[in-house]
């Protein structure tokens, strides 16, 4: 599969220096000012190369409009695209690394807020980007992954381009800097502080990033329609986790380990019989979570020995799960799902989480024995039914109560708070689309 990594526009452009746009914290990265000499485009070649539908891809080709996201998806962890009409004109929802903000990607354009408390950071306007699919931010810097989506894109949906907002320029292109084209729609984008990865159908991309880009690995998958992918944004280990080739298994890569244009014996953990539909790593990159398509059961497994640790029970009809997500310190899991309920887990304590009745029965039958062992949720509330939404864990206010933010599609913010007994009350409500900030970034 042909790919073109390409500076956008101007020769001068390049990535500046990473600030934290979104705070007072300082994220400095080092950058180089321009590509290296290896990944560079050759221009002269390039000129006359077709993509999808006879679009031209060239080198130095500027992102064009009027190409729509095709066929509909949903992505990995804790991001969701839409599937049907979006809800007022929300493409899809994504965290950032540490859940200390969110990023809508739109029919507009895009907006970034801040969680806790809940504010509009940023946006970029229809005029800037155009309607968005996917967007991806670093934790709280000033670069973001765009990917074009929604109805009236100028952005095409199999490239991400990066936007600089500490670039001066009197033009939106000026914060262009970056451009990864490919020959098939991008379905997902990660980001860490050294690296990016680009989760193709099947395919999944890995470059040095921001300082230097170069591609890493390349890795052949399974059929990945949702772009399930999860990255460990920690800085002592370099996790990356998707879809194995075997239905319902999980494949792991150290991609500190593994070196760059050589081939090892993949890692692997068999967890569910019928195909992987969510995943998520937990912020060490020590615990896996899973969930298959049938959606009644997520289950965890240690990322070194590949033991399971634990197996979790949503509920007994099936259901899309939508995300999943741990609370910082892994003491707990949450979960989200086209049933319209945020399940809560207890992890460090599972005596905390529910059991069958049948449990107290003694002795059952084998089909009946798995159901009866699996631990069911805590706690847990309600969002509406026909709004996907993602979640994650908010800051705790006090050693006995933790609380749990749910971002709905129908720009909904819901904040639960709940104790170890079980107890889950509403804290806040909002309509996060009605925030307004009259400022761009």
């Amino acid at each position: 599969m042909q790919l073109w990594l390409a500076l956008l526009q101007r020769p001068g452009n390049r990535v500046s220096k990473v600030v934290a746009a979104f705070s007072g914290r300082d994220e400095s990265l080092p950058v180089t000012d321009s590509l290296p000499p290896e990944v560079r485009p050759d221009v002269n070649t390039g000129a006359g190369r077709q993509g999808p539908g006879g679009q031209k891809t060239g080198p130095r080709a500027a992102p064009t409009a009027g190409v729509g996201i095709g066929n509909a998806r949903r992505s990995g962890k804790q991001s969701w695209t839409m599937t049907q009409q979006p809800l007022r004109g929300v493409t899809s929802l994504r965290f950032n690394q540490d859940q200390s903000c969110f990023c809508c990607a739109m029919e507009t354009g895009v907006r970034i807020y801040n969680v806790e408390p809940l504010m509009e950071k940023g946006h970029l306007d229809h005029e800037q980007v155009g309607s968005m699919g996917l967007v991806e931010m670093l934790h709280r810097s000033n670069l973001l992954a765009l990917v074009g989506g929604g109805s009236s894109p100028k952005f095409s949906e199999i490239s991400v381009l990066i936007w600089d907002d500490a670039r001066e320029g009197k033009d939106s292109k000026d914060k262009l800097v970056l451009e990864f084209t490919f020959t098939k729609p991008v379905l997902a984008v990660r980001m860490r502080h050294d690296k990016i990865v680009i989760v193709l159908r099947n395919r999944i991309y890995v470059y040095s990033f921001p300082d230097n880009p170069r591609k890493l690995f390349e890795f052949d998958t399974r059929d990945n329609p949702k772009g399930l992918c999860d990255l460990c944004p920690s800085l002592e280990k370099q996790l990356l986790v998707f879809p194995g080739h075997k239905c319902g298994s999980l494949q792991l890569v150290d991609l500190a380990s593994t070196k760059p244009g050589t081939s090892s014996a993949p890692f692997t953990i068999n967890a569910h019989q019928s195909d992987v539909a969510c995943v998520s790593l937990n912020q060490p990159g020590t615990v896996v979570a899973s969930a298959s398509q049938k959606g009644t059961l997520i289950r965890l497994f240690d990322t070194q020995s590949k033991e399971k640790l634990v197996e979790l029970r949503r509920g007994t009809d099936p259901a899309t799960l939508y995300c999943i997500n741990f609370s910082h310190d892994s003491s707990f899991l949450c979960a989200s799902s086209d049933k319209g309920t945020v399940h809560i887990f207890a992890l460090k304590d599972t005596r905390l989480n529910r059991r069958s009745a049948l449990a107290r029965v003694g002795k059952v039958g084998p089909m009946i024995g798995q159901y009866v062992d699996s631990q069911w949720s805590l706690a847990s509330f309600t969002v509406p039914a026909e709004s996907a939404c993602i979640c994650a864990f908010g800051r705790n206010t006090s050693k006995n109560v933790n609380s749990v933010i749910a971002i709905c599609v129908d720009g909904t913010f819901h904040k639960y708070v709940f104790t170890p007994d079980g107890n889950c009350n509403r804290e806040a409500f909002d309509v996060y689309l009605d925030i307004c900030d009259d400022d761009d970034f």
